[in-house]
């Protein structure tokens, strides 16, 4: 990439993928290999060469089960379900081993999903971890698997400072979502491109690790995408379970912003959109979220406001990419459906593609063990750089740092015939590679160099050129 961006070269690039399906992360540029898995595909297979025990795999997966996170969290649980029954149904891992899966809530924080973990590794014996969707969690909960040596597929490790700061070289962790920062940064170049004339922005984030994180992501990006735009309002609601909005409402359409931007999800998004609809703010303002739609979907009611940019957390949305453009996507949706009468939000296809990503890597290292169940080392060599073809498009998972990477995706409010609750307008879907995102692999981290809070606002800072300038 040039040492310089130009924010109107950002912007045209971001126009051109509107209403299509422009993938930017390809493997050539990776360096993966050719023979790209598919999710989804669990074939009967001979039962593998070698000593394969039969006894089952033991997985924990810990999400948020209750309170108003849960309908971002829970779908993660049915994602992982979803691949481990077909797995099952196709005779297990390498034939033999079926898989099982212990479960737990993350609701009450990161004390008490630390002490489960330890619980589930140490009494229940579990040969692998999935899950964990809160970004407090994520922090906790990431050195804490690399302790105990347990190959974990984590549902998000989206948050920057989990892989920068507190597991700078990881090994036994793999994050399944895009980065966090990617988010921010991909809300303002939404934000710049549809709406450039934006002046005044009010935001409302959830006050924890992940609203904070966003803010400042979104703060790098908009600064030198739209240096003539300004904050009018700041409110920062409690996190988990804050559900009245009226104060913050008021506050916000007090400050007459021209966009609402929020990283509220779940239960607190719903709630809160809900309320200002009947305060008026979106007669007022528009609207642009990163993660509103992240939810299950049926939760956005035909009530949600059109022509908002409505975020997935840059990962997924089930009617993208549509039927018969994407066969691994038409696939997951429909045995989704199928499966839980429901459709399939991101968190879902995250943990559905991760436990594919886990399988193809444990097929691999057998191969090239030449049989035999196949220790940590090998399966955990084989993830890092494998793609597999997802209901998302190509997922990577980058050998450096652990993360599973895709083109970002966003989209914009509208309801159609088709659903009973607001969805993605199909004209207006942008797709972006996450290398014009986020900072790329080899950029120096905080405290290497410089002092900023993460790898991509350095990178911002020092690569972007202001709009105008």
């Amino acid at each position: 990439m040039a040492s310089e961006l130009e924010r109107r070269d950002l912007l045209k690039g971001l126009g051109a993928t509107l209403g299509g399906a422009a993938l930017g992360l390809g493997g050539a540029a990776l360096g993966v290999a050719r023979d790209v898995a598919v999710a989804g595909v669990a074939e009967a297979q001979e039962t593998a060469k070698g000593r394969v025990p039969d006894t089952p795999v033991k997985f924990g997966h810990i999400t948020i089960q209750s309170g108003p996170g849960a309908i971002l969290g829970l779908p993660s649980l049915k994602g992982h379900t979803l691949a481990a029954e077909e797995i099952n149904a196709a005779g297990g891992l390498l034939g033999r081993r079926k898989i099982e899966t212990l479960t737990a809530d993350e609701a009450a924080g990161p004390e008490a999903t630390v002490k489960e973990l330890k619980r589930m590794k140490l009494v229940e014996k579990i040969d692998y971890f999935s899950g964990v969707i809160a970004a407090h969690n994520q922090l906790a909960v990431g050195p804490v698997v690399e302790e105990l040596k347990l190959l974990t597929i984590m549902t998000e490790g989206c948050i920057d400072k989990l892989f920068e700061i507190e597991v700078p070289n990881p090994q036994y962790l793999f994050g399944m979502t895009n980065i966090l920062s990617a988010d921010g940064v991909t809300t303002a170049l939404a934000v710049a491109r549809a709406w450039p004339e934006v002046k005044r922005i009010a935001v409302i984030n959830p006050d924890y690790a992940f609203g904070r994180w966003f803010q400042l992501h979104f703060d790098a990006a908009r600064e030198k995408l739209l240096p003539g735009s300004e904050i009018v309002s700041e409110v920062w609601a409690p996190f988990p379970n804050t559900t009245d909005f009226t104060s913050h409402i008021t506050k916000t359409v007090a400050a007459k912003p021209d966009v609402v931007v929020t990283s509220m999800w779940g239960g607190m998004y719903v709630a809160f959109y809900k309320q200002a609809l009947g305060q008026g703010l979106f007669r007022r303002a528009r609207l642009a979220g990163n993660i509103n739609f992240g939810v299950v979907p049926q939760a956005i009611g035909k009530d949600h406001p059109e022509g908002a940019i409505a975020g997935v957390h840059s990962n997924y949305h089930f009617t993208y990419a549509p039927a018969g453009a994407s066969a691994a996507n038409k696939r997951f949706v429909e045995a989704y459906q199928k499966r839980w009468s429901e459709y399939p939000s991101y968190a879902a296809e995250a943990a559905y593609t991760g436990l594919y990503l886990f399988k193809t890597a444990v097929e691999r290292a057998h191969k090239q063990a030449g049989g035999g169940w196949p220790e940590d080392d090998a399966v955990i060599r084989q993830l890092e750089g494998l793609s597999i073809e997802a209901p998302s498009g190509l997922v990577t998972i980058r050998k450096e740092d652990h993360r599973a990477y895709k083109d970002v995706k966003v989209g914009f409010s509208k309801n159609l015939a088709d659903y009973p609750f607001a969805v993605w307008d199909p004209e207006r879907i942008m797709t972006i590679p996450v290398g014009q995102m986020t900072a790329p692999p080899g950029w120096p981290k905080p405290g290497r160099g410089h002092n900023d809070p993460s790898a991509t606002v350095n990178w911002i800072k020092t690569t972007w050129k202001k709009a105008g300038a």
